[in-house]
């Protein structure tokens, strides 16, 4: 699974971090894991995107979506 990132107006390849989760750089909290989403692991994969929707990054991320309106 390749997942890419649009920046300058090229499309760069995200690489997972040491436990093979990538991260969105648009949407903070994000949080895919790959190997375990190919392997059928949907626990493995909906704990990890609980703990990306629970980090600072993803807390900060809510709440300048709040203050923009």
């Amino acid at each position: 699974m390749t997942w890419f990132s649009l920046e300058q107006g090229e499309y760069l390849e995200l690489v997972p971090d040491n436990e093979g989760v990538l991260q969105s750089r648009v949407f903070p909290g994000l949080w895919l894991a790959a190997t375990e989403l190919l392997a059928g692991n949907m626990q493995s994969v909906l704990k990890v995107l609980q703990a990306g929707l629970q980090s600072a990054e993803h807390g900060d991320f809510i709440k300048k979506l709040g203050s923009d309106r």
